[in-house]
């Protein structure tokens, strides 16, 4: 795949808590600078015809010498695709996922606190993340929901975790718009979430 796949929907679709310009700009400038700069780190290597999920499943498989710039350039990549497929106005909160986060948190309210404070602890540049667990115990053999913060475009998937919702803390996923009020920016995620999608990644990472 040489060129970066378009935004699955239009740059307004999740007017007014995140606006046009800030689309563009993200998915147009940012998200293709972490993909072109990963496509020109791996070509000619074993890596270029390698799914990016397995990449960095195995970054000890990368070569040494392009090892940071696939785990910045690759995850960027990776991390804003997963991020524009949860993102949707209107969808209610349902589905399996539901039930085993409040099975795990006692209520969506207790979540959504815990998710929040994680994400207004980001220091500098990360990202907020739900995930399931492959090494954790209870919920069956296919791991528990946890919450957990990355630094920069490091990834869960690297650490053995399978992520089913994600929420983008760099400044600028949401400058533009909020400039420092990061709060009222987590705040109104709760607003575009796709829980339909998100309960599809939490089946498969069920499985």
């Amino acid at each position: 795949m040489k060129t970066l796949e378009p935004l699955p929907y239009a740059y307004t679709a999740l007017e007014p808590y995140i606006d046009e310009q800030t689309m563009k700009i993200h998915h147009d400038k940012h998200h293709q600078a972490y993909f072109d700069k990963f496509v020109k780190a791996v070509e000619g290597s074993p890596l270029e015809n390698k799914d990016i999920k397995d990449i960095l499943k195995n970054m000890s498989s990368v070569p040494e010498v392009i090892r940071t710039i696939v785990r910045n350039f690759g995850g960027g990549h990776y991390h804003h695709s997963f991020f524009w497929t949860v993102l949707k106005k209107d969808v209610p909160f349902s589905g399996e996922v539901a039930k085993a986060i409040e099975g795990k948190w006692g209520s969506f309210e207790k979540f959504k606190e815990e998710f929040n404070a994680k994400a207004l602890g980001v220091f500098g540049s990360g990202w907020t993340w739900l995930v399931v667990n492959h090494h954790g115990t209870g919920q069956g053999h296919g791991g528990s929901l946890e919450i957990m913060n990355t630094p920069n475009q490091d990834s869960p998937l690297s650490e053995g975790k399978t992520p089913v919702l994600c929420l983008d803390l760099w400044e600028h996923a949401y400058y533009l718009k909020y400039q420092n009020r990061r709060p009222e920016y987590v705040e109104n995620f709760w607003k575009i979430i796709n829980w339909k999608q998100v309960n599809s990644y939490y089946l498969e990472a069920k499985k």
